[in-house]
């Protein structure tokens, strides 16, 4: 399956980008979630969605972000608000796998928070 990350841009502290990522394939059965990766640092969780749409953030975006997810349209989203700085990094979607089988990644989208 291929998974398309898009939404990312450049934005101001405290504004709001919206990701979305499209998997070429169902992601009915699948747990989905988003990472993020800054310069010079290793790949961070950000946040996931349970097939049941249970959300589970990391600290530093509770309260700001939001994951969704829409079957029907084998689609995630991230709504990101209050942006800050550090929130700046390439965000990546991920496609649980089932049982043995791998994860899928997405290519990432480049997220800039700078004044």
């Amino acid at each position: 399956v291929q998974l398309q990350a898009s939404g990312g841009g450049s934005v101001q502290p405290g504004g709001s980008l919206r990701l979305s990522c499209t998997a070429s394939g169902s992601i009915n059965r699948h747990s989905m979630g988003w990472y993020r990766q800054a310069p010079g640092l290793q790949r961070d969780w950000v946040a996931s969605i349970t097939t049941g749409g249970a959300t589970a953030y990391a600290d530093h975006v509770k309260g700001r972000f939001t994951m969704s997810r829409d079957n029907a349209k084998n689609m995630v989203t991230l709504q990101m608000n209050s942006l800050r700085p550090e929130d700046t990094a390439v965000y990546y979607c991920k496609r649980f796998g089932l049982g043995y089988s791998p994860d899928n990644w997405g290519q990432g989208t480049q997220v800039t928070v700078s004044s």
